[in-house]
Parts: structure tokens; C-alpha cells; sequence
């Protein structure tokens, strides 16, 4: 008999992986070297637009220690182009995305040569020694412009700045009614209403924690790359369709990637670059970027403009909703940039119960750094547009923000619900969420001070947030994938290995960068096989020893790559059940496993799955024509997206006399299913929370009227620091997901997703009275206090005495 072990599922299991990047036993791709190790440089343009007259490299190739310089005209020919697994226009191939520019520069930051040397501040120097001239051309800027006729052309072969007009009508495609119809009807109606809004989503950097860095061998059988990369399995399969390598001759190796948001989901030219120079020279090269390479170079986020349309009856009730999105893609594509707008084609619609629902997406190309994933990608955005309308609408109607948002969500018994979109939520409960999120805010004391603070003109207002979100993930259904585009599918794999002493190794094909994979999947599979958490040991981010797997991103690492190591566990005891009912001399039908053990039902006689183990090795007396291995490989393809929910309530002071925003208050309820270890979901949740924030408050990319980046260093792109945050008071329910046998949902990218929305409704619920209806993101102090003067200026000196059109609220948040 065995020792009952304590379930590891739901065990808030500090994390395995912290003894080495806390003591410095790390393997961030930098630290790695390799014999006779060569160092690439990076020459850039520092013009947004620009035909390359010339490149003189002479000097550079004079220069001490210098191996090589390349320019796309030496490369041209094996360079390829970039891939775009979703590019959403069937009709037009995306244009080309040469690693590295040959006739013509796209944005500041385009390169134009390589410098390959024998140390890396010796290919640096000779990098400062290329001359480059160039013939400066108009720039596309800004997005409605580049869609105007006449407007300068990023891809003059394309015809257009315009890619694709993306159309989602719930009219169409049968989901619901017409949107159009439904707001025509409400204009004329005296007992409706009809809110519009632009709301802008500004550009963003991921600003990852380890910049990125690449390393290529190419002296041995196969090619190997070491990359700081998100996407270890996607890169070797682009690696080699870009540069016409064959796949089995390449491997990746992902080492320890230090955060990625996204920001590291992508194929990169500076990898395509160290290839190919490692290629030709048959020497190892590597590239570790500058910060400041990273933020004008490494892709960005977000940038769109939103144009908004709901339609609602008097009493609250929504009628419709329209969404008119505009998306800077910059000057090229990366390996998802066309479709992020549209995975938040099919959230916009959120938790509520809508009708009507139409949606258009035009993409446009400027002179700026592609934009591609980040943190949440196309769900934040949608997040914060239906959030911000929430509380638009709410104020046109007088009616209570929360009060508004219970009449229109989907209530916990109408699950399954399949919605506008044409989505089907499995799971879910909006209110129990909200309810506890109530009551460890405090909101109807809050509400009381709010109106206090009014009434007496105070200078510092205080105003009240609130973002109640759900977001798909799980990515996804290879099947849906497929009908929107995809180049691949959205299964993951994993592989168990039962060891002679009875040890585990567990083979994964997703590939974490921060998440706590060894811990939760040592967890999983502690528990499923009856094992001890230590005895597992996870082995990830290496093609050769995992050799298949679509990675991570997406919140999709628990709810499908942990489901597929669910399924190689069940296989595993499935195979061992029979060699165990062979060693005990029982049926297979009259053994139970639990805690690790076969026993035979009804009496003492048992054996554990790590006995079974050795038994298997030794294979002395093994069950006959049965292979000597309780091996076992699994994949796992989900039959629908995950949908994690919550409600997320802020409490800020805005200093009406300077803008100054201060978080009084933060409160977060999440419900992510089930939970394996609350001290990863709380990281996860934290760190997303400060994300959003930072969207909310502080970080902004911005470029001059050249295309310059003007914050191109972290002096300038503001990152805020934990003096700049308040301290988060979070919590979840549980509902569980249907779709896996985990019932988990995903954590990633909640935090960020709901964040931003509670903020900034936060800080315009604190001056609405004063005028202010939007206040555009980040709200600066500059920005809060310009909206303040404007409100006030336009109301001819409205002050406190204004009401807010909340009316009064219970100890719960509703309407009386």
C-alpha cells in the first residue's frame, strides 16, 4: 500500500522554475556561446520612406575584426519573404516582407545591411560605418489619410493603402437582425436612443523584459537556432518554407525566453538574417537586440480606430450594435497583423444579449513598425469599445452604469449561449462574479463619497469604473481556424515517458516564456498519474525533443496544451492498467487505479504505476503481445474556444486642478474555470492588470510628422514602474469550462483585457459632471486636464452642481 498523496490540482505550488532565474542559472539565448561564435549588427534606416540610392560598405569592411557586410542585394536571392499565416483578404498576396530591405525603406527602422564581426561592439562600430543614401519619399501617416486618393503609397504594386474591408452582420450570416435597420428604427423612436462615439486604441509596445536574441550553428548535420521566441515549432516550419530549408535538417531551441505578450509571437527578420548569414559564412553567428531596437523595430500593438453605434430602448434594453473599425497595420505584415482586428470581430458584443450586430474592419498600411499581437490581441480592444459604450449609454439614459449592465448580460441559467457573433459561451456567471466584486469594493460607499466629493465642489473628484468582460481563447477549434484563414491549426501535443526508476517526463509542444508550465503541467500530472509533484520533470521549447506543437499565445497553453497532456496520461494508465492486471493476475475490468496504484477490487493485492514501470523496462514478465513501453503521445484539437469572465472595478482621484489620475482602489473577480495553482493565476492576473493599466495610464508610442519614433527609448515610452500601481485586491468564482475535461479556461490575458476599460471609465466617471464624455488614451495628466478645461469652456463653467445621472444606488450596486 501506498501513502495517500495530496491532490496537486488546485495546490498553490511555488514555481519550479524560480530556483534558476532567481540564482542566475539561466539560459537566456545571450548567455549562450559556441566555439568560434561570430556577432551580427544591424544597420537601420532612420528614414520612415525612402528609395536606396546607394549603400558604401567599404569602410565598414576595413574596420577591425570584421567578417562580412551584407546588403539585401547580396541576399536578394535566398531571402525570401516574411510569412503571414492569416492574412484575411483571399484576394490579394500580402506584399512582400523581405528581411532585409533591397530597393526601397517602409519605415524607420527598415534594414538595410548586416555587419557581421568577430565580437559584437567590433560589428557594432563597423555598423555606424556603413553609408547609406537615400531618396526621401512622402510618408503615410495617418490612418484616414493613407486611405485618401492621392495619399503617398507604402506598396505602390499593391494600389492601394488599403488591404481588406473585413464585414461581420449578424443579418447576413443569420446570428441575428440587421444592425442598420435596428438604428434607423431607434433614431425615429421617441422611446429609444442612439449613442455614437470614436474611441481610439493607441499604439503600443510590448516592451518584453529580455530583449531578443538569435543564435545559428550551421556546422553540424543540422542547422540549430536558438531563439528568444514564443513560437519555437512555428519558426522552423517558416524558417524553412522563407529560406527553402528543408524542415528536418533545422531544429529550434527556445532557452529561456524572458516575457514575450506577444511580442515574441512572431518569424523575425533578424532570425532569417542570423540564418542566413550563419549559412553562408558556415561559421555560428548571433544577434542580441538594443533596447532600443526592440521599441522602434520589434512589432507593435493595438492602434486602431473605432468608430461605435448602440441603439437601446429607454428602459436600458440593448437594440444594437455597430462597430467601424480602422486598423494601422504598419508597413508590412507580420505572422498574425491582419487578423488580429478580427478575433475581436466576435467579442465586441461581450456578455450582453444584442440583436443586431454589424461589424467593418479596413486595414490600411502606413509608414510605421508592423503591428501584430499583443497581450490579448483584438480582445482588448473590443473589451474597452463595448465597456466605454456601456457607460456612454448609461449616462444618455440616467440610468445607473452596473444597473445598466444587469439588464443586458446573459444570465447564468441561459448557458450555453450562442450569441450575435455567432459564438457559443459554454459556461458562465456574471453575477456571482459581480456580486463578490461589490463587496470587497465597497461600491455603494463609494458612490456615497463620489457624490460628497461633487457636492462640495471638491478639487480631487473620485470616480468609479467598471469593466464586466468575457474574452474567447483557448485558441482554438483548428476547424474554425481553417474558416477564418488560418495557416494552421489550433491542436497542441504532449507526450509522457513513465522512466525505469519510476520517474516522469513530460514532453510538451507548447512553449511557455514566463507562465509556470513545469509547475502547472507537474501538477496535472502528478495527480493523474499518482506520482509525486517532484518526480516529474517537464521538457519543452526544443524541437528535437518535442517535435510537435503550435506553441503558445492565445491563453491556449492550460486549455489545450494541458488537455493534451491530459489525454497522454489517461493513455499512459490505460496501457499500464493492463500490465498491471498481467502482473496480478487479475482482469483489466477488476482493477480501480487511484493514487498512484492498481488494486484488485475487494482485497490488499495492488501494485503502483512505478512499479508498473520497471516491470515494463525489464519486460521479464510482460502481458503477451503487448509492446514493452506505457508510453504514451497525445493531441488534443478543441471542440470550442474557452470563454473566461469577470468584473473589474476601479476607483481613481483625478486632481481636477492639474489632471493628476491616482488608483485609489482596484478590485478584480475572475472566473477562469478551474484553477490548478492560484499563485500562477495570481501572477498571471497581476501582471495582466498592470498591462492594462499601463494602456490606460501611461504608455503610448508616438511618431513625428517624418515617421519618426519620438519614444523610442524607455525614457520616453513610459513604462510604469510598482510606485506608479496600486496594490490589487483580487479574487475569483468558479464556473467550469465545458469544452475539457480540466474544466479550465485560461489566464493570460484576462487582467489586460479587462483593465483598461474600468480605468478609463474610472477617470471619465470622475469629471463627467464637469463635462468630459472621452478622454483618449493614455489619459496623461495633460490630456485629463485639456478634457476638464474643454468640458467646462463648452458648458460656459459647468461645475459640480451638474448631477451625473446615476441616481441612487442600493448596498449592492442596483438601481432604486
Amino acid at each position: 500500500m501506498t501513502a495517500t498523496i495530496e491532490p496537486e490540482i488546485g495546490r498553490a505550488r511555488v514555481r519550479k522554475e524560480d530556483a534558476r532565474l532567481i540564482t542566475g542559472r539561466t539560459r537566456w539565448t545571450d548567455n549562450l556561446t559556441l566555439p568560434g561564435l561570430l556577432h551580427l549588427a544591424t544597420v537601420r534606416s532612420p528614414i520612415a520612406h525612402a528609395e536606396i540610392t546607394s549603400i558604401d560598405t567599404e569602410a565598414a569592411r576595413a574596420m577591425p575584426g570584421v567578417i562580412a557586410v551584407l546588403t539585401g542585394a547580396d541576399l536578394d536571392d535566398e531571402q525570401g519573404s516574411l510569412p503571414c499565416a492569416m492574412p484575411v483578404n483571399a484576394e490579394a498576396a500580402p506584399p512582400r516582407h523581405p528581411p532585409l530591405a533591397v530597393d526601397k525603406v517602409r519605415f524607420a527602422g527598415d534594414i538595410v545591411a548586416i555587419v557581421v564581426a568577430r565580437n559584437a561592439a567590433a560589428a557594432h562600430d563597423a555598423a555606424e560605418a556603413v553609408d547609406v543614401d537615400y531618396n526621401e519619399l512622402p510618408v503615410a501617416l495617418d490612418m484616414e489619410a493613407a486611405l485618401a486618393e492621392g495619399a503617398p503609397l507604402v506598396h505602390p504594386e499593391h494600389g492601394s493603402n488599403k488591404w481588406t474591408h473585413f464585414v461581420f452582420d449578424s443579418a447576413e450570416v443569420g446570428t441575428g437582425s440587421s444592425a442598420d435597420d435596428a438604428i434607423r428604427a431607434a433614431e425615429s423612436d421617441a422611446d429609444s436612443v442612439v449613442v455614437r462615439r470614436r474611441l481610439r486604441q493607441q499604439r503600443l509596445i510590448p516592451a518584453f523584459m529580455e530583449p531578443r536574441s538569435v543564435m545559428a550553428d550551421p556546422t553540424g548535420d543540422q542547422l540549430t537556432v536558438w531563439s528568444a521566441t514564443q513560437v519555437p515549432h512555428i519558426l522552423k516550419t517558416m524558417a524553412a518554407l522563407t529560406l527553402g530549408l528543408p524542415e528536418h535538417k533545422i531544429r529550434v531551441i527556445a532557452p529561456d525566453v524572458g516575457g514575450g505578450f506577444g511580442g515574441k509571437l512572431q518569424v523575425t527578420r533578424e532570425e532569417m538574417l542570423v540564418i542566413m548569414a550563419a549559412r553562408r559564412l558556415n561559421r555560428p553567428v548571433k544577434w542580441t537586440e538594443a533596447r532600443s531596437e526592440s521599441l522602434v523595430a520589434a512589432h507593435h500593438g493595438r492602434d486602431q480606430i473605432q468608430d461605435m453605434t448602440i441603439a437601446a430602448k429607454k428602459d436600458g434594453t440593448l437594440t444594437a450594435l455597430k462597430v467601424e473599425l480602422t486598423a494601422d497595420m504598419g508597413a508590412y505584415f507580420g505572422l498574425f497583423t491582419p487578423a488580429v482586428p478580427t478575433f475581436g470581430a466576435f467579442m465586441f458584443n461581450a456578455i450582453y444579449k444584442i440583436p443586431a450586430y454589424r461589424f467593418t474592419l479596413t486595414e490600411v498600411f502606413t509608414n510605421k513598425t508592423f503591428t501584430d499581437a499583443y497581450r490579448g490581441a483584438g480582445r482588448p480592444e473590443a473589451t474597452f469599445a463595448i465597456e466605454r459604450m456601456m457607460d456612454e449609454l448609461a449616462a444618455e439614459l440616467g440610468i445607473e452604469p452596473l444597473e445598466l449592465r444587469r439588464r443586458n448580460w446573459i444570465k447564468h441559467e441561459e448557458f450555453p449561449y450562442t450569441t450575435v457573433a455567432g459564438l457559443t459561451y459554454d459556461s458562465g456567471n456574471y453575477e456571482a462574479a459581480t456580486e463578490k466584486a461589490l463587496e470587497l469594493f465597497d461600491y455603494a460607499g463609494l458612490r456615497r463619497e463620489q457624490q460628497e466629493r461633487r457636492d462640495r465642489n471638491d478639487p480631487v473628484q473620485l470616480g468609479i469604473g467598471i469593466s464586466t468582460f468575457t474574452e474567447m481563447c483557448g485558441l482554438a477549434p483548428s476547424r474554425v481556424l481553417g474558416q477564418l484563414g488560418a495557416g494552421a491549426g489550433g491542436w497542441e501535443a504532449a507526450s509522457i515517458r513513465m522512466l525505469p526508476t519510476g520517474k516522469v517526463e513530460v514532453v510538451t509542444g507548447s512553449s511557455p516564456h514566463g507562465q509556470g508550465h513545469e509547475t502547472a503541467w507537474s501538477q496535472i500530472v502528478a495527480d493523474q498519474l499518482g506520482v509525486p509533484f517532484e518526480d516529474v520533470e517537464v521538457l519543452h521549447g526544443d524541437t528535437q525533443i518535442s517535435p510537435r506543437g503550435l506553441d503558445t499565445y492565445g491563453s491556449r497553453s492550460l486549455a489545450v496544451g494541458g488537455i493534451a497532456v491530459v489525454k497522454a496520461a489517461e493513455k499512459v494508465v490505460s496501457k499500464a492498467r493492463r500490465v498491471a492486471a498481467h502482473l496480478l493476475e487479475a482482469g483489466e475490468d477488476d482493477l480501480e487505479f487511484s493514487g498512484g496504484r492498481f488494486g484488485v477490487k475487494g482485497t490488499d493485492q495492488g501494485v503502483t504505476i512505478q512499479e508498473v514501470a520497471l516491470a515494463t523496462f525489464t519486460a521479464h514478465n510482460f502481458p503477451e503481445g503487448m509492446e514493452p513501453s506505457i508510453d504514451a503521445d497525445a493531441t488534443f484539437d478543441p471542440e470550442n474556444f474557452s470563454f473566461p469572465h469577470g468584473t473589474h472595478l476601479c476607483a481613481t482621484e483625478v486632481d481636477t486642478e492639474t489632471g493628476r489620475v491616482r488608483i485609489r482602489k482596484y478590485v478584480s473577480v475572475d472566473d477562469i474555470g478551474a484553477v490548478i495553482n492560484p499563485l500562477l493565476a495570481e501572477g498571471q492576473v497581476h501582471g495582466g492588470l498592470t498591462q492594462g493599466i499601463a494602456q490606460a495610464l501611461f504608455e503610448e508610442a508616438v511618431y513625428d510628422d517624418n515617421g519618426t519614433l519620438t519614444t523610442g527609448t524607455l525614457a520616453d515610452y513610459l513604462l510604469p514602474s510598482a510606485a506608479d500601481l496600486p496594490s490589487y485586491t483580487t479574487d475569483r468564482t468558479e464556473t467550469r469550462a465545458t469544452s475539457n475535461p480540466l474544466g479550465v479556461k485560461g489566464v493570460g490575458e484576462a487582467g489586460t483585457i479587462a483593465s483598461t476599460p474600468a480605468v478609463v471609465n474610472s477617470v471619465v466617471d470622475a469629471v463627467r459632471h464637469l463635462g468630459v464624455e472621452d478622454i483618449e488614451m493614455p489619459c496623461s495628466p495633460m490630456r485629463v486636464w485639456s478634457a476638464i478645461h474643454r468640458g467646462r469652456t463648452a458648458a460656459g463653467g459647468l461645475g459640480s452642481e451638474a448631477g451625473g445621472g446615476l441616481g441612487s444606488i442600493d448596498s449592492s450596486g442596483g438601481a432604486q
